[in-house]
């Protein structure tokens, strides 16, 4: 799907508070209520736009201590690494488990409520998942940015 300038302006207004109106969204986009609507539609239609969530403060909800925990397995092979994925996205204090090249095979976001959390969630939950060969942790000291708006 090719983006013109309007879908583009529309998408940033959704991410930055996809709560506005279409009434509200009309306005600043110079379009009628049903334009608006339409091209939301369409852009739900064609995949663009994913999903609609709410974001929480990490600190008001006692998960305010990011760990980033990069794993190394004892072997690369496809079940191996099928069978990692499919444990690590039931571990509810995991965010994000991402793929990657390197030293390591997987980087995690962990979200828990303090150090003796991580403790026990490394000890109890994450390192009792197979095939794990290492762990590296490191813990984030200051958020300098967090955003979810992807420009398009």
């Amino acid at each position: 799907m090719i983006l013109d300038s309007i879908d583009k302006k529309l998408l940033f207004l959704l991410q930055s508070d996809c709560k506005k109106t279409t009434a509200a969204l009309s306005l600043k986009l110079n379009l009628s209520v049903t334009a608006v609507y339409e091209r939301i539609k369409k852009l739900e239609r064609e995949g663009v736009i994913d999903k609609y969530v709410v974001l929480v403060n990490r600190s008001k909800v006692e998960k305010g201590f990011v760990v980033f925990c990069h794993i190394r397995l004892i072997q690369h092979t496809k079940e191996f690494l099928t069978k990692f994925e499919s444990e690590v996205i039931k571990l509810k204090e995991v965010l994000e488990c991402h793929h990657v090249s390197g030293d390591y095979d997987y980087i995690l976001k962990i979200l828990v409520k303090d150090m003796e959390a991580y403790r026990e969630f490394l000890v109890n939950k994450l390192t009792a998942l197979e095939h794990i060969g290492s762990t590296h942790s490191t813990f984030m000291i200051r958020e300098v940015k967090n955003t979810t708006i992807i420009e398009v």
